[in-house]
């Protein structure tokens, strides 16, 4: 286990990175704990690794590339990588990252898919995360990997992989929206910047995220406003940012993506 400082490198992909990807492939333990500062806009190029990953963004906003597709994860939650599947990754925000590796043959996935992190399960992340830091005995450190194993099997589902664009004029566009997201957001304007009628983008913009702007627009809003309500905002505030004229419009869009309102949401959180 060990937490690895980078917001001082810039480099695509450093010693460093290569030495943990071998440390993680090598390691016998059934689970294996990192922690890492990135920098904003770090990438890390394609790899995969021979263990099961959930990456965990403890702070920050970080994108996940696979050949399945692409996740955006806000903090709070993670992405669950199966073994063997190449990904890349690019940090929209300084980010802190907390990724547990476990043996397939002890945790496996069908598939990537975004989970909400408890706080019973990020309690034990950070316990093995910090273990060179907070040594623990043999016996509680086994105890420990046994209860996160059980834990992140009960990890619930969320619908926060927003899809992203590989066009790279129109993923500078998506950038942008989240760092300033706005609910009336209009075509017209995004097609005008790209220099393209309104059809050219609406076709363009689908077939680069599979779904419709509006659509993309409404998560995209969400997942820019969980941060600031999981940070204590009051929900107007947040609303009124995301660019809702009101509380209950943006109230309506939350409960409709994830089946239930703001407060409710936020208070099954803390529970």
């Amino acid at each position: 286990m060990r937490i690895v400082d980078l917001t001082g490198v810039k480099n695509l992909l450093d010693s460093e990175h290569a030495q943990s990807l071998s440390w993680i492939n090598d390691a016998a333990e059934p689970v294996v704990a990192l922690g890492r500062l990135y920098p904003s806009g770090f990438r890390v190029p394609l790899h995969s690794h021979n263990k099961t990953q959930l990456w965990c963004a403890r702070r920050g906003v970080v994108l996940v590339s696979t050949t399945d597709g692409r996740w955006m994860i806000p903090p709070g939650h993670g992405l669950i990588i199966p073994a063997g599947l190449e990904h890349s990754t690019e940090m929209i925000s300084e980010v802190e990252m907390h990724s547990i590796y476990v043996d397939p043959s002890v945790a496996g996935a069908s598939g990537p898919k975004v989970v909400e992190i408890t706080g019973l399960g990020k309690s034990l992340m950070e316990e093995l995360v910090l273990v060179d830091v907070r040594p623990l005995s043999v016996r509680r450190q086994r105890l420990i990997m046994e209860l996160l194993l059980d834990e992140i099997s009960l990890l619930p589902e969320r619908p926060l992989g927003l899809p992203f664009p590989e066009d790279e004029r129109l993923a500078s566009l998506c950038r942008r929206f989240l760092k300033t997201p706005a609910a009336n957001a209009g075509i017209d304007d995004w097609a005008r910047d790209l220099g393209m009628s309104r059809r050219s983008f609406t076709r363009l913009f689908r077939s680069e995220t599979g779904v419709s702007f509006v659509t993309w627009r409404q998560q995209a809003c969400l997942f820019a406003s969980l941060p600031k309500l999981a940070a204590g905002e009051p929900v107007t505030n947040v609303a009124l940012d995301a660019g809702y004229e009101n509380i209950a419009a943006f109230t309506t869009m939350f409960r409709r993506m994830l089946g239930s309102s703001p407060s409710t949401y936020l208070k099954a959180r803390s529970a």
